[in-house]
């Protein structure tokens, strides 16, 4: 399947404020190649204070992408920027930014405050002891922090390493997959910590395979897919644009075969199938006007509505179809 290029538009900014700033992160015609293999072709985006989700297939590009926003590899092609600055080679840039990747070992011969604490001396914070507890104490670990690293479990490990990637208090955090290995509480208390971070003011862009912690957190959302830019935007606007792609909406109700016979006649649906269980699935268009018109629809076929529900008005119906999947 070709993957169409739907670029939707981005949201608001999350402020008046933010819209008259520039930029934080601003990537332009970037592409990054090895040999003959393409890893990122001419992408282009800007990224504001909040919270922007970067997602793709496995091999899409999104590391390669995040580590050329953060300067450890170099474009090919293109320009990228943070705070108006290159981010290639520009050390006194880097105090700005806290990078979480994706594999980094820690060292389990540590405990966790040891760990902060050594984060922060690299960083240059000028007291690295009371930075390291305040960041520890962000991310809820005070309870181990004395504890050698070695007797975490995943997501404890995964914890302590954001709270040594904000030790130094970044304005831009970029996170590589942080949510792997936390157990239900953690990533609750993982998101949250996210959502405070930005309503501070600070921009974060986190990638992340798990579509639904996505969906909730992000403002925003970057589709990789092949190397290219598939979408951006909120989620919804996206689904929005992807006209040829029709609604699938699912209806339970008291005498399906009326219903659906009554739906065929209507303009604003495609198509209608019954499932095994009775439930209706019509395929539209325009989805609002078939959710104004079922009502009316349905009480003059003197049938029931039990229940109405959108199939595919999610960030997993809109990723699954742009990769194709």
């Amino acid at each position: 399947m070709t993957t169409p290029e739907v670029i939707a538009p981005a949201p608001p900014p999350l402020s008046a404020q933010a819209s008259a700033r520039e930029p934080v992160v601003k990537v332009d015609g970037v592409s990054r190649w090895f040999g003959s293999v393409v890893s990122v072709s001419d992408v282009s985006f800007e990224v504001y204070p909040g919270i922007t989700g970067l997602l793709g297939p496995n091999g899409a590009g999104k590391t390669t992408l995040l580590r050329m926003i953060t300067g450890l590899a170099k474009a090919s092609e293109g320009t990228v920027t943070a705070f108006g600055q290159p981010v290639r080679n520009n050390p006194d840039l880097y105090r700005r930014i806290g990078v979480m990747a994706e594999h980094e070992a820690v060292y389990d011969f540590l405990t966790g405050r040891d760990f902060v604490q050594f984060a922060a001396k690299m960083r240059g914070v000028t007291d690295p002891v009371n930075a390291a507890a305040r960041a520890i104490s962000e991310v809820g670990l005070e309870f181990a922090a004395d504890r050698k690293m070695g007797g975490y479990s995943r997501g404890m490990k995964q914890r302590m390493r954001l709270a040594a990637t904000i030790v130094h208090e970044p304005e831009l955090l970029i996170l590589d997959e942080p949510l792997n290995g936390a157990d239900p509480r953690q990533r609750v208390h993982f998101q949250n910590l996210l959502r405070e971070l930005a309503r501070q003011g600070r921009t974060i862009v986190i990638s992340s395979h798990i579509l639904e912690e996505v969906e909730a957190l992000a403002d925003r959302v970057l589709l990789i897919v092949n190397g290219k830019l598939a979408a951006s935007g909120d989620y919804r606007s996206i689904r929005a644009a992807l006209n040829e792609r029709p609604y699938h909406m699912r209806i339970v109700c008291s005498d399906p075969r009326t219903l659906a016979s009554d739906l065929v006649r209507l303009d604003e649906v495609e198509a209608v199938n019954i499932d095994p269980d009775g439930a209706l699935i019509a395929q539209s268009k325009n989805v609002l006007a078939l959710q104004m018109a079922l009502p009316k629809l349905a009480l003059e076929s003197n049938v029931r509505l039990l229940r109405v529900e959108p199939l595919d008005d999610s960030l997993e119906s809109v990723f699954s179809y742009l990769v194709g999947q």
